[in-house]
């Protein structure tokens, strides 16, 4: 009988043919025994010489697929029916889920797929939060920064480097935190990592245990809640008010509480001192780790920066974590922690098992950009450009869509939160401006136990002042027929 092989174009014929065979055997639809045609009826078959059927046979005989019988002909090789089979994800047997497929843990089926909100592709006006505007990044000083990288590295010896990340780098984050954030700390006490999620995830894995309770905020980021749900911890969601997380209602025996302390995520407001000092006293009273995420605290409008908790840690308990991806661009993949000098070894030691070590190409580039003036230019540029945009959205916050909107008014950040004023719903606010072409995002994905009051969360990072004005003028024309159909 003739075999069904499908021949495309006239490139790679023989490798084509050979591949279908392969399959064919592989997944069982050539049984073991099976006589194949001769060479030259399967190159008349197919339309092509006989060499290439040849080649092909003689590589599946080699490789033990198929065996010849002198006078006889080509067989598809016997016992190959014991290759474990193709099995959908989830095959249940009388016994329960079988052991003959793998699978993943259990706890990965309570990890989300989608961590945060996604951007809208094809919309001209989104107001996703954390992104950054990379058309007004300095490339021609970052490539001079990456061939100095390159050349440094063409004098090098092909080793792997340091888990802990590059000297100058690790010099050059250090400095920047003592003068910008007032983190004393030692080129030795910073750890490189591939954005603060890794951090996150470094830190939990060496201080939990399954079955801990972990503390994050409620409302609060979503990657933080999946990473402490994927390490097997209990994730406890406490709840925020004006002065930040309310202390008072930490759960008693929590291993690790995870805050956002300059710039609560997503509502914006920073924690008091009264409520760090609080913290503090808690987290050293049962030896507890905190993890100070200080995402976006380069971008401050207004008002004296609140000091880190870092900064008023004396017992050596917690870790403090930023990232490039808000000052430059997220897919750098570059951030830092300054955890306690009790986990740095074991925190380098997990680095080095997980990857060895981050790209010292970028970590030499970066270090060169920071150390020569670059990253502080930059950062003077953004800043006067997302205080335009915030200027631009508070405006019409609290001008022609005050009647519709409440605004958290943060003092640093590069997003801004809104309470919805009833009858107004998240969820019909989005659709109808959705039909304008305009993103907007609630913050309902954020909470995970009290029912929030409806509200938004305006990214202007990604969104120039001009597109601001024209979408809330938009808005603003929109939202009268929302509240009129509720």
């Amino acid at each position: 009988m003739e075999i069904h092989i499908a021949v495309e174009g006239r490139h790679d014929l023989a490798g084509q043919i050979y591949r279908q065979l392969r399959a064919g055997i592989i997944e069982g639809r050539l049984a073991g025994g099976t006589q194949l045609p001769s060479t030259r009826d399967l190159a008349t078959q197919l339309g092509v010489s006989r060499k290439t059927t040849l080649d092909v046979f003689e590589r599946l005989l080699a490789e033990g697929f198929l065996h010849a019988r002198a006078g006889s002909g080509t067989f598809v090789a016997e016992g190959l029916q014991r290759l474990p089979a193709e099995r959908p994800a989830h095959v249940h047997s009388a016994h329960g889920i079988s052991n003959s497929i793998a699978r993943a843990q259990p706890i990965w089926q309570t990890v989300p797929d989608v961590l945060g909100p996604q951007p809208t592709p094809g919309t001209p006006f989104d107001f996703i939060g954390g992104i950054t505007d990379k058309t007004h990044f300095p490339f021609d000083a970052w490539r001079r920064c990456v061939n100095h990288a390159l050349r440094v590295q063409s004098r090098g010896r092909g080793t792997y480097r340091d888990a802990a990340g590059e000297q100058e780098l690790r010099l050059a984050i250090s400095r920047y935190l003592a003068f910008n954030r007032a983190v004393a700390s030692n080129w030795e006490d910073v750890i490189v990592t591939q954005g603060a999620q890794h951090a996150l995830d470094l830190i939990a894995r060496v201080t939990l245990r399954p079955g801990d309770i972990a503390v994050v905020e409620d409302p609060g980021y979503p990657p933080a809640r999946a990473c402490l749900t994927a390490v097997g911890a209990k994730v406890a969601a406490v709840p925020v008010d004006g002065e930040g997380l309310i202390v008072s209602k930490l759960p008693k025996h929590a291993r690790l509480v995870y805050v956002t302390p300059s710039h609560q995520f997503p509502l914006g407001m920073p924690m008091s001192l009264a409520r760090r000092v609080e913290l503090l006293e808690w987290a050293q009273q049962r030896d507890a780790v905190i993890i100070e995420d200080d995402y976006d605290c380069e971008y401050r409008f207004e008002g004296r920066p609140m000091e880190p908790l870092k900064s008023l840690d004396r017992a050596g308990l917690v870790a403090y974590v930023g990232t490039f991806s808000k000052t430059i661009f997220p897919e750098l993949r570059v951030g830092y922690m300054v955890p306690p000098a009790s986990l740095f070894d074991t925190l380098r030691k997990a680095r080095k098992i997980g990857d060895w070590h981050g790209c010292s190409l970028t970590q030499t580039a970066l270090s060169r950009f920071m150390l020569n003036g670059d990253f502080a230019k930059h950062l003077k540029r953004m800043h006067k450009l997302y205080a335009a945009r915030r200027a631009c959205l508070l405006k019409h916050l609290q001008g022609d869509l005050a009647h519709w909107f409440e605004p958290i008014v943060p003092t640093a950040g590069i997003h801004m939160a809104a309470r919805l004023r009833a009858p107004l719903t998240e969820a019909d606010v989005i659709e109808a401006a959705r039909a304008e072409s305009i993103a907007l995002h609630g913050l309902a994905p954020f909470h995970v136990r009290a029912k929030p009051q409806p509200g938004l969360v305006f990214g202007y990072g990604g969104i120039e002042a001009e597109q601001i004005d024209a979408a809330l003028t938009k808005l603003a024309k929109l939202l009268p027929r929302v509240e009129s159909r509720t």
